[in-house]
């Protein structure tokens, strides 16, 4: 009789060879898994790295063209700037032509024997002057109205500072002119020449030119310049847009005191500040104030 141990002993070897086989068929194919699995994924890293460099160049090339468009629209900005600035300039522009076609050009002019005032010349609006500043009450004397409140506040200011002053003339028309002189002429013959213009040279007829006197001195005038009206006059009138007209020394009439005109508030500083005279002035630089002549 067979011995059974020894047949199971001689199974052994068979058994552990049929597991080793097995484990090397698992081993396998695990091994055979994996390095399908990495050459998947070295394939797949292939394909991520190709599609990261695309995207790379791709955004690189997005982002040169995002620059060209912004210097684009900083061009087309800085058009739209000049073009805004141009068209500011234009509205300007128009907008001085259109205020300086409102200004009467004779309010600069220089007449005293340089230009002429027709006969038919008149301001635009005459106003008259308030009874607490006209020398005599009884008077109607009038002003361009534009032009009366600066003188109010001039004669206004003047009063706070205890100075007096009062309007013995002011706008006279062609007519009136005419009149006046003919009764000078009469009185003092060639000499009335000094002292009074000839119908159409008057700054009067402007209606926008004074003379002033105070009490003391009254309708002669003579003296208003030892008078402390004039010397506040000297001092201040600039500052509301007033110049004397006839300083000593002037070539058409005698020093006149008491005859002031209004200028408009920037040639009447600058005549003050550069101490000149109205008529010595270009009639071209003059004439450049004239668009600020009620500011």
């Amino acid at each position: 009789m067979k011995n059974p141990n020894k047949i199971l002993i001689k199974g052994v070897p068979i058994l552990a060879f049929a597991i080793l086989a097995i484990a090397l068929v698992v081993l396998g194919y695990q091994y055979w898994n994996l390095n399908s699995q990495y050459e998947l994924l070295k394939g797949s890293k292939s394909t991520i790295e190709e599609t990261l460099r695309t995207t790379q160049e791709t955004l690189t090339l997005i982002e040169s063209e995002k620059l060209g468009l912004q210097d684009e629209l900083l061009g087309e900005k800085q058009k739209v700037e000049e073009f805004g600035e141009q068209v500011e300039d234009i509205a300007e522009t128009v907008g001085m032509l259109d205020k300086l076609s409102k200004i009467d050009p004779e309010l600069l002019q220089k007449y005293s024997k340089v230009f002429f005032l027709n006969e038919h010349y008149v301001p635009s609006s005459l106003s008259s002057i308030p009874t607490e500043y006209k020398w005599n009450e009884d008077q109607n004397l009038q002003m361009h109205t534009a032009v009366l409140p600066y003188l109010e506040d001039m004669l206004a200011d003047a009063v706070d500072e205890d100075v007096d002053m009062y309007v013995l003339s002011a706008y006279r028309s062609f007519g009136t002119q005419s009149v006046l002189k003919a009764g000078y002429t009469v009185s003092y013959g060639s000499g009335a020449n000094q002292f009074s213009a000839d119908q159409g040279y008057s700054e009067h007829q402007l209606g926008t030119t004074i003379d002033l006197t105070v009490v003391g001195v009254g309708a002669t005038l003579g003296g208003f310049d030892q008078t402390e009206a004039y010397t506040w006059l000297q001092e201040n009138a600039y500052r509301y847009g007033f110049v004397l007209s006839y300083p000593k020394g002037n070539a058409y009439y005698i020093f006149e005191p008491w005859h002031w005109r209004f200028v408009g508030k920037d040639l009447a500083r600058k005549l003050h500040r550069e101490d000149k005279n109205f008529y010595d002035l270009d009639q071209r630089v003059i004439d450049e104030y004239l668009i600020s002549f009620f500011d």
